[in-house]
C-alpha cells in the first residue's frame, strides 16, 4: 500500500506531506441515457510555518486541474467547479475532508491522516454534506455546479441546483451521484477549448469587474473568477 501511495504521489520516503491526484466524476442522469464528465486534479502539499498553527506549523496547497465538463447532449452544459457554494478551496481538501481523522495522545496527526487518505483508493460518493464544523454547519461536501446559456458569453452563467437540474436542462435531467477516486492519470487540461474567453479572465470577474461589486449587472458572474474553472493549467 506504501508503494502505491508513492506511485500515486511521485514523493520519497521522507515526504511527510504528499502530492497526489484525484478523479472528480460527474454522473447525469437523461432523457437519454446517463451523462458523464471527469477530471483529474493534483494538489501539491507543503509544510510552513505558523504562529497561529499547534507547534509553529501549517499545511499547505497547490492545486492543478479544471471544473468538470459534463456534455448533456442538447447544446448544453454542465460544469462542476473547483470550488463549493461555500468554499473557494473546496477543490484542495475534499479528498482530505472525507478522510476520517487520525488522533493519539497528543492530538490530531495531520501527516498519517495524510498517509491514510491515499490508501482510500476506492472511488467515494460524495455526501450531500461534510460533517459540521465549528465554524460552519453543514457545510457543502459537493461542487458548486454552473451551466451558460450561451458558452461564449460568461455573464450568461447561471447557478444550477444539484437537486433539481430539470429546472434548468428539463423534465428527465437529475444528478445521479458525483464521486472522487484517488488515481495517478494525468491531470486533466482542455477546458478553455469550450471556454475560449477563460484565458482572458485571469485577473478579473467573469463579467468583466476587477473585484466583487455590489453595483455588478450580472451578479452571478460577479461571484466567479476564472480560478473557478481552471488552476495552474492555463497560460
Amino acid at each position: 500500500m506504501l508503494c502505491l501511495a508513492l506511485a500515486v504521489s511521485g514523493c520519497s520516503l521522507t515526504d511527510d506531506t504528499p502530492a497526489y491526484r484525484y478523479r472528480l466524476t460527474v454522473e447525469v442522469d437523461t432523457p437519454d441515457g446517463v451523462k458523464t464528465g471527469s477530471s483529474v486534479i493534483e494538489v501539491e502539499t507543503s509544510k510552513g510555518k505558523s504562529m497561529m498553527a499547534p507547534a509553529g506549523s501549517v499545511i499547505m496547497h497547490r492545486l492543478r486541474g479544471e471544473a468538470v465538463t459534463v456534455d448533456l447532449g442538447t447544446g448544453r452544459y454542465l460544469f462542476a467547479l473547483l470550488r463549493s457554494k461555500s468554499d473557494i478551496d473546496w477543490a484542495k481538501r475534499v479528498m482530505f475532508s472525507l478522510t476520517p481523522s487520525v488522533r493519539s495522545s497528543d492530538g490530531e496527526h495531520y501527516e498519517a491522516r495524510y498517509w491514510e487518505m491515499l490508501k482510500r483508493t476506492g472511488e467515494i460518493e460524495l455526501p450531500r454534506y461534510f460533517r459540521s464544523r465549528s465554524h460552519l454547519k453543514n457545510p457543502p461536501a459537493r461542487p458548486m455546479l454552473v451551466t451558460f446559456g450561451d458558452l461564449d458569453d460568461p455573464t450568461s452563467v447561471e447557478e444550477v441546483d444539484p437537486d433539481d437540474l430539470g429546472a434548468t436542462f428539463g423534465e428527465g435531467n437529475s444528478l445521479r451521484r458525483i464521486t472522487v477516486q484517488i488515481t495517478d492519470d494525468p491531470v486533466t487540461t482542455g477546458i478553455e477549448r469550450r471556454l475560449e474567453w477563460l484565458p482572458d479572465n485571469y485577473d478579473k470577474m467573469l463579467d468583466g469587474n476587477a473585484n466583487q461589486t455590489i453595483r455588478a449587472k450580472y451578479k452571478f458572474a460577479n461571484s466567479l473568477t476564472q480560478g473557478d474553472f481552471s488552476k495552474g493549467i492555463l497560460k
